[in-house]
């Protein structure tokens, strides 16, 4: 088993007054020769976005882009022709494919915007260009994950052009899980979005994170009431 342990004070930050951003791996000015990504995984950015601020119409292109809102909404214009406002409790995926523009700007007035936004590198080149929004419960099934992404159209939640699983769930203190995966050639990268989790004898809190390639299966414990991210990614793609 490999594995690397990401401590949150280890991510980059970046302070554009209505952005404040963390980067997982090297991203925009912010540059770290030892995580330029994880497999087919690219960017997990954590952001804050000010009221009525947020990234003006801009390019992208065969890349699958997910965007998963924690708190406010998120107000979406692409090249498309959608429209439309993704809130807490929901999903984003976009397909970037052959090329498409978008942007994304905070709903509110007056509430800051907080998300998570996830590349990860398709297996397909120059696709058509698509989009897709879904709801999201995390509550619905406690102590178990909820899929927000999949490879397969016919599954759980949305679906990208990569073999890759994203899943989100919370989960009560002390309960023990494991952690598999789908394709025996993939990798693992968990994040504790809240909470205190043990793995592998190591202690991880908000916002840590653990990669892990080269095994079968783990178990973890929780420690606290946590709220994790966990995402199944191709190590080679």
């Amino acid at each position: 088993m490999k594995f690397e342990i990401h401590k949150s004070e280890d991510r980059g930050y970046a302070n554009h007054g209505w952005l404040k951003a963390y980067h997982s791996f090297s991203f925009a000015s912010w540059y770290n020769p030892k995580k330029l990504q994880f497999g087919a995984l690219r960017v997990l950015n954590d952001d804050t976005v000010a009221p009525k601020m947020g990234f003006g119409t801009h390019p992208h292109e065969n890349m699958e882009i997910i965007t998963i809102p924690l708190s406010g909404a998120i107000k979406h214009e692409d090249s498309m022709g959608n429209k439309g406002i993704i809130s807490a409790g929901e999903i984003q995926v976009m397909s970037a494919g052959s090329g498409v523009h978008h942007s994304e700007v905070n709903a509110s007035l007056t509430d800051e915007l907080k998300l998570f936004q996830i590349w990860i590198f398709p297996n397909k080149q120059n696709v058509v260009p698509r989009y897709d929004q879904r709801k999201i419960d995390l509550l619905s099934t406690p102590n178990e994950w909820v899929q927000l992404v999949s490879d397969s159209e016919n599954d759980d939640g949305t679906w990208i052009h990569q073999k890759a699983w994203i899943k989100m769930g919370k989960f009560e203190q002390d309960k023990e899980l494991k952690l598999q995966v789908k394709d025996s050639k993939n990798g693992i990268y968990l994040l504790v979005v809240n909470g205190q989790i043990t793995i592998n004898n190591e202690i991880l809190n908000n916002r840590d994170a653990i990669a892990i390639s080269e095994f079968e299966n783990i178990i973890f414990k929780t420690n606290t009431e946590s709220e994790l991210l966990f995402l199944e990614i191709p190590m080679n793609y």
